[in-house]
């Protein structure tokens, strides 16, 4: 996978001035001319070097990608750390990495590299959101805390970037369409006006949090979505959700997307028990791609190997307006999943109704 500044192709392309995403198995090429937007990759090999040896957050997760060519990290994410993360947290970060291999909780592992792996996270992340970028890092981030790792994250990439632009002064909005509620980001702007959260997750799932009525609080109250969703729910429950909450992003009126993209929604995902199709995240692109151009995202979660391609592929080919990547046909939901579901919509509405207009 690679970035030139003319087109955007998808499969075996060989013209040099292509953008190219290449996956196994995939034989065909979309030609696309983006005048006003395009979202860049930003990838380096260093990302490989996060080893966690079978651990489902392992480098396979990026090697899948078959990514051709890489980016120059040019920014120093550890300078930035101190904007989100306490200065005791970073240093048990490093003070792990130093040991060589050892687990910070039951579920994150931290080997030699990993500390300056995930500065690199952070400073790609920071790259990415001055350049519409998408940043295709390991670890993922947004299940850790200001003062502590979680679930896999050792420090949080996009709530670094997002806290920077709030100090520019900029009004951020975060979609999170990773399967997990990203606890760790929603955590740490729970409180904010000039950052508005929104998650879409299976409930009951890890880390148990991201309720309907879970809406902010302080000045912050109102600037935060969940929209949890029944395991078992299919690309058309969660398009409902995302149609319906959709207009809430131009009532805030946000100067820059940050996106939370974790793609472990999919059916075929391991750790969770949605149904989601790649089509889905193809949709999400073009909604936001036809509303606005200054987006960047970064990679959470995504645990099957053999379906990640096809879902980065199909979401940057929504965002960049293009053709559907591969077409894996649309899934749907029992009624016993709307009937919770819908529960969970009104209610969520019914709270969040005295802020915006739905």
């Amino acid at each position: 996978m690679f970035w030139t500044p003319d087109v955007y192709i998808l499969g075996d392309g060989k013209n040099h001035t292509e953008r190219r995403f290449w996956s196994p198995g995939i034989k065909y090429q979309i030609n696309y001319f983006a005048p006003i937007f395009m979202m860049n990759i930003i990838a380096n090999p260093i990302f490989l070097e996060h080893d966690t040896g079978q651990h489902p957050e392992n480098r396979q997760r990026l090697e899948c990608l078959n990514i051709e060519e890489y980016t120059e990290i040019k920014v120093d994410g550890e300078e930035y750390l101190p904007l989100v993360h306490e200065r005791a947290h970073i240093q048990q970060i490093r003070d792990a990495a130093a040991q060589g291999a050892t687990w910070i909780d039951q579920d994150t592992f931290v080997g030699a590299r990993s500390f300056d792996v995930a500065v690199a996270a952070v400073g790609a992340t920071i790259m990415s959101s001055t350049a519409n970028g998408f940043a295709l890092v390991r670890p993922p981030g947004h299940h850790a805390y200001h003062d502590h790792s979680s679930g896999f994250c050792l420090f949080n990439n996009l709530a670094v970037a997002v806290e920077n632009l709030r100090r520019e002064g900029k009004r951020v909005f975060i979609l999170d369409f990773d399967g997990h509620l990203g606890d760790g980001t929603s955590q740490y702007f729970y409180h904010s006006d000039a950052v508005m959260f929104w998650s879409l997750h299976q409930f009951p799932a890890f880390p148990g949090k991201g309720r309907s009525n879970e809406i902010g609080s302080g000045k912050g109250k109102g600037f935060t979505i969940n929209v949890p969703l029944p395991p078992g729910s299919g690309d058309d429950i969660f398009m409902h959700a995302f149609k319906n909450y959709f207009p809430v992003i131009e009532q805030f009126e946000p100067d820059v997307i940050a996106i939370s993209a974790g793609f472990d929604a999919h059916r075929h995902d391991p750790l969770l028990q949605l149904n989601l199709s790649s089509n889905t995240f193809y949709e999400i692109g073009s909604m936001l791609a036809g509303k606005y151009s200054n987006i960047f995202a970064v990679l959470e979660g995504g645990y099957n190997t053999s379906v990640l391609p096809h879902c980065i592929g199909n979401f940057l080919a929504g965002i960049n307006k293009s053709d559907l990547f591969f077409d894996e046909g649309h899934s749907v939901s029992f009624r016993t999943c709307w009937e919770q579901y819908d529960l969970d919509l009104h209610y969520g509405m019914s709270c969040l109704s005295p802020y915006w207009k739905f």
